[in-house]
């Protein structure tokens, strides 16, 4: 798990195909001395596991899932990605909690600058939308974002200086495809309202609601 707060970038040394998988491997501008083998990091917020570290570089195997979900089927050696531990227990939550489990990716419509800060305008897939909604959460490339806006199958997010210096969104453009990760919790619902089991009117009204 993580929190969608980027602790620094990485430079990718090579993606390598084995088969329908791969081989990523990234040289790390964040202090790995903590990071053992089988733990997780989040590139651009897709979760994996570390199967090599020497150094600051370290390795991870990439599922055909995960290739298949993610933008990290697209990157090239000295592409830089945004990449976050996990959460330790006790740690400071910044942003919200992200599973590092893509949902799909989405196409950046636009940019434009208001005062310091950049507006992005995203494009996802239909069935996305349901689960994005204003003021909600949204991980994008693995950043912890606040929608602003949404208009049908496209969302608007704000950001501030800070963010965009400090992870990869400052270098993409018109046209980049992005990962995108919604909120867990409206998948948690949707799930309880569709059994036989789950939260209805009956329910609430026996607790109380």
């Amino acid at each position: 798990m993580f929190t969608g707060i980027v602790e620094g970038l990485g430079k990718v040394k090579r993606l390598t195909m084995k088969g329908a998988d791969a081989v990523l491997e990234v040289e790390a501008s964040i202090n790995l001395t903590d990071a053992s083998l089988g733990d997780s990091i989040a590139v651009n917020g897709a979760c994996l596991t570390v199967t090599s570290i020497n150094q600051k570089i370290f390795q991870a195997d990439v599922s055909a899932e995960t290739l298949s979900r993610t933008t990290l089927k697209f990157l090239q050696a000295g592409h830089k990605v945004n990449l976050e531990k996990s959460l330790r227990v006790g740690g400071f939550v910044g942003g919200h909690f992200v599973l590092g489990h893509v949902d799909a990716i989405g196409r950046i419509l636009s940019q434009t600058q208001k005062s310091g800060s950049l507006i992005l305008a995203v494009e996802m897939s239909d069935n996305l939308s349901r689960y994005i909604v204003e003021k909600g959460s949204v991980a994008i490339d693995g950043i912890s974002l606040t929608v602003n806006k949404l208009e049908k199958n496209r969302f608007y997010v704000n950001i501030i200086p800070h963010t965009a210096a400090n992870t990869t969104l400052v270098m993409k453009k018109e046209a980049d495809w992005v990962n995108i990760e919604t909120d867990i919790l409206g998948k948690y619902v949707e799930k309880l309202l569709q059994t036989p089991q789950g939260i209805d009117k009956d329910f609430l009204a026996k607790h109380g609601f």
